[in-house]
C-alpha cells in the first residue's frame, strides 16, 4: 500500500452548514499524522486552475462554528470532459496531492468515482446537502441545521399568521426529497405537508383545510417541498383560492435562506467525525468510499454502491404522526 503524503480538500455543488467543520477535522487529522493537507478551491474548476492553498492549524482556526465554505464551490462543466479532468489530474500529480477528500452532494460523489477511476487517484466523500437524499448516510451534514433554520422561520409566520387570519403555504428545498418538509412541518406543527416520495393530491389538501376550517382554525400552515409534484408553492395557492376564495392566502418562499447559517451542534460534530473518519480510511487504504452516519456509527459505502441507489429517508412513523397531529 503506497503512503498517503498530501491529502487534498474541497468543497463542491451546493454549500451546506457544516462544510467547514468537515474541512477542519481533515485537514488537523492529516496533521496529527504527518499528512500534509492541500485546500482546492472552488471544487473541480479550481482543480483544473490550480487555485491551491497549503494548509496548517491555523488555516481552520475559528471556522467551525461558519456557515457555508471557506474553500469555496463551483460547479464546472469542464470538469464532465476527459480533456478537463486530465488537466485536473495533472495539476494536482504537479503539487504532490496524492489523496483527495471530496466534500458535497450526488454530483461531487459521481465526478470523485470517475475521477479515482481514470487516474487511479485514492478518494473519499463526505456527503454535504441540505437535502439528506444521498444513499450511505442517515443524515447529511447541513440537514439538521437546515431543519433549524425553516422550524424557526415557520414559528414566525405562524406568529404572522394567526395575528392576520392567513393561510400561509411555505415553500421549503426538496427538489427529490421530502426530508425538510416532513421535520420541519410536524416540528412546526402544519395543518399539511406536501412532498415528492407520498402522492398528497389537491383532493387531499383541500379536505384538509376544510377539517381545519371546521374546527374553526382561523389560521394555517402548509408546508410544500420544491419538488412536490403539485407544483411550487405559488402554484397550489393559487388552485385553493381558487376554490377556497374567501381564505386570505400568502406565499412564503424560504430559498436559500435555509443554506446559510451557523452550523447546529450535531452538524459539527457530525462533521467531525466524518472528517476524521475519511483521512483514517485513505490511510488504511479504502478508496472510492463515501462516509457516512449509520445509526451511531460512522461507516463507509463504496461510492459505486452510494450512486446507484436511491434510499427512502422519510420515516414511516413520522408520516404517520403527521397525518395524525394534521386531523
Amino acid at each position: 500500500m503506497k503512503k498517503i503524503t498530501n491529502i487534498g480538500v474541497f468543497t463542491s455543488g451546493g454549500d451546506a452548514p457544516g462544510m467547514n467543520a468537515a474541512i477542519r477535522a481533515v485537514v488537523r487529522t492529516a496533521i496529527y499524522e504527518n499528512i500534509q493537507v492541500t485546500g482546492i478551491y472552488r471544487g473541480y474548476q479550481g482543480m483544473i486552475e490550480a487555485d491551491f492553498v497549503d494548509m496548517n492549524r491555523r488555516s481552520v482556526s475559528s471556522i467551525i462554528q461558519k456557515g457555508g465554505t471557506v474553500l469555496k464551490s463551483a460547479r464546472c462543466l469542464e470538469f464532465k470532459t476527459k480533456e478537463g479532468r486530465q488537466q485536473a489530474y495533472d495539476n494536482i500529480k504537479a503539487h504532490g496531492i496524492d489523496a483527495l477528500v471530496a466534500i458535497g452532494g450526488d454530483g461531487t460523489f459521481t465526478g470523485a468515482d470517475l475521477f479515482s477511476k481514470e487516474f487511479d487517484i485514492p478518494v473519499m466523500c463526505i456527503p454535504g446537502t441540505i437535502d439528506n437524499d444521498l444513499y450511505g448516510s442517515d443524515y447529511t451534514l447541513g440537514y439538521d441545521t437546515a431543519n433549524n433554520t425553516v422550524i424557526e422561520a415557520i414559528d414566525k409566520i405562524r406568529d404572522t399568521a394567526s395575528s392576520h387570519s392567513r393561510v400561509f403555504f411555505v415553500e421549503v428545498m426538496g427538489r427529490d426529497s421530502g426530508c425538510i418538509a416532513l421535520n420541519a412541518g410536524v416540528g412546526g406543527g402544519a395543518e399539511a405537508i406536501l412532498m415528492p416520495e407520498v402522492d398528497t393530491g389537491i383532493t387531499e389538501l383541500f379536505g384538509e383545510l376544510e377539517l381545519a376550517e371546521s374546527r374553526n382554525k382561523s389560521s394555517m400552515i402548509v408546508i410544500i417541498a420544491e419538488g412536490d409534484q403539485n407544483g411550487g408553492a405559488y402554484n397550489v395557492a393559487k388552485i385553493v383560492k381558487d376554490k377556497f376564495d374567501h381564505l386570505d392566502i400568502k406565499v412564503s418562499i424560504l430559498g436559500h435562506l435555509q443554506r446559510g447559517g451557523s452550523p447546529s451542534s450535531f452538524d459539527r460534530v457530525l462533521a467531525t467525525r466524518m472528517g476524521f473518519k475519511a483521512v483514517k480510511e485513505l490511510m488504511n487504504g479504502n478508496s472510492r468510499a463515501t462516509v457516512g452516519l449509520r445509526g451511531t456509527a460512522i461507516v463507509t459505502t463504496p461510492l459505486e454502491e452510494a450512486l446507484s441507489k436511491k434510499e427512502f429517508k422519510l420515516d414511516e412513523e413520522l408520516l404517520a404522526i403527521a397525518n395524525i397531529m394534521n386531523k
